[in-house]
């Protein structure tokens, strides 16, 4: 990033940690991906078990690799040549693991974290269950209010994860959100955190970079 675009995150990013925190969140702010990364793994303890709510952003950041170098149980429904009934075991175990670790798809300077899910399993697990939950957000999710972290969705959150998904589903040729009907619509569960839920240990790091969809 170029000093103009570094230091508009770092403006949004402090407003954002302010304002999750206001809301009962652990919030902080990080300038780079290896630092969100090493925060994050300063959650993970050998031996620990963890959830991945199948961000990208977390993705970039090598979480998974290095919290099983640290010797983590690595609860990844999205590991390669699992079956359907595997799959679903460990997306049930993620709800009551040690540390989640999630993307989300906006985090709004009033302090709201909105996400939209297909199968509810992150929603799920950032409400309750998991010992501690850990949302890193890149600088490029942080918007105004609850209507532009939806309108983010549809028009590039939703569309970018059906290409990625490669989902049949009429954003992949409008690029945007037809609200289609149809049994391949990932769509589905709509979440906004207003207030960190009571009986959850959360944080919430921003980074100062433009990480994920």
């Amino acid at each position: 990033m170029n000093p103009v675009e570094t230091w508009h995150a770092e403006a949004l990013g402090a407003q954002a940690v302010k304002a999750l925190q206001k809301n009962g969140f652990d919030a902080v702010y990080v300038a780079t991906a290896a630092e969100a990364a090493d925060k994050v793994l300063s959650y993970i303890k050998p031996g620990a078990s963890v959830g991945f709510g199948g961000s990208m952003t977390v993705k970039a950041l090598g979480i998974q690799e290095k919290a099983a170098a640290k010797g983590a149980v690595l609860l990844d429904h999205n590991a390669p040549g699992l079956a359907p009934d595997k799959k679903l075991e460990i997306l049930r175990r993620q709800l009551t693991c040690d540390v989640f670790v999630s993307g989300s798809n906006a985090v709004t300077l009033e302090g709201d974290i909105v996400n939209v899910d297909g199968n509810g399993n992150r929603v799920a697990a950032l409400t309750f269950g998991p010992s501690k939950a850990v949302v890193v957000v890149g600088a490029n999710k942080i918007v105004r209010d609850l209507d532009e972290g939806f309108a983010r969705v549809e028009t590039y959150a939703s569309p970018m994860n059906n290409k990625r998904l490669d989902k049949p589903n009429p954003c992949v040729k409008t690029g945007t959100c037809e609200d289609c009907q149809g049994e391949t619509r990932i769509c589905r569960v709509y979440q906004i955190l207003r207030r960190k839920p009571s009986l959850s240990d959360f944080t919430v790091v921003i980074v100062g970079e433009n990480l994920g969809f």
